[in-house]
Parts: C-alpha cells; structure tokens; sequence
C-alpha cells in the first residue's frame, strides 16, 4: 500500500486545514493514524482511527483535530481547526497497526511522505 498525504499548507492562527491521507490499496480493516514531526523534534501521535471505529487524540490537539476515514475511497482524513503554532511540523499518515498500540509509530506498515503544515502567529 503507497500512502500520500496532503492538504497541508500556511495558515494564521485560528485557521482551519483539512489533511488527505490517499492510499493506493484498501484500507478497510486497518488502523489509520496521523503523527507529526516538527524539527528537531521526535516524530510524535497526532490521531488515530481503529478499524473498528474506536479513536484516539494526542492530549495537545483533543478537542481540535478530528479523524476519519472512507473506506470507499481508501482515504483517511484530518480535519484540523483553531490551528496554533505549536502545530506547525511536518504531518505523516500512516496505515496497519500490527499491536495495540496506537501510539507507537514503530508499529505502522506504511507510511505516506508527510505534508507541511505551517502556522503564523
């Protein structure tokens, strides 16, 4: 499965982006999560979507960012609002969680290429 993501982009803060994760296969049955990177920085859980619908939020963005998914489309999305500039990184997707933990990035089959997202004060 090849991942792409996009959707990224420069927006103030308070600003609202909507993240595509296009997969080339299926991803009915997979866990599909967001992680992000911002320099320097380890790459760190954003959100993730079991397949059986169950979602997680990294504590920094509950409430702000919400997953999702269409299976019709093998895609997975991110919608972000009241973007901030700690929010700024670079935002990967990524598909087939092999455990239980959402969280670890370790655990992930495929990864897309990541999108930038930038956020100006």
């Amino acid at each position: 499965v090849q991942l792409q993501a996009s959707g990224g982009g420069l927006v103030q803060t308070g600003g609202s982006l909507r993240l595509s994760c296009a997969a080339s296969g299926r991803i009915r049955g997979y866990t599909v999560a967001w992680f992000r990177q911002a320099p320097g920085k380890e790459r760190e859980f954003v959100a993730g979507l079991g397949w059986g619908g169950n979602t997680d939020y990294a504590d920094s963005v509950k409430g702000r960012f919400a997953i999702s998914r269409d299976n019709t489309k093998n895609t997975g999305y991110l919608q972000m609002t009241s973007l901030l500039p700690v929010d700024t990184a670079v935002y990967l997707c990524a598909v087939q969680l092999v455990g239980t933990d959402i969280r670890n990035p370790s655990l992930y089959g495929y990864w897309g290429q990541g999108t930038q997202v930038t956020v100006s004060s």
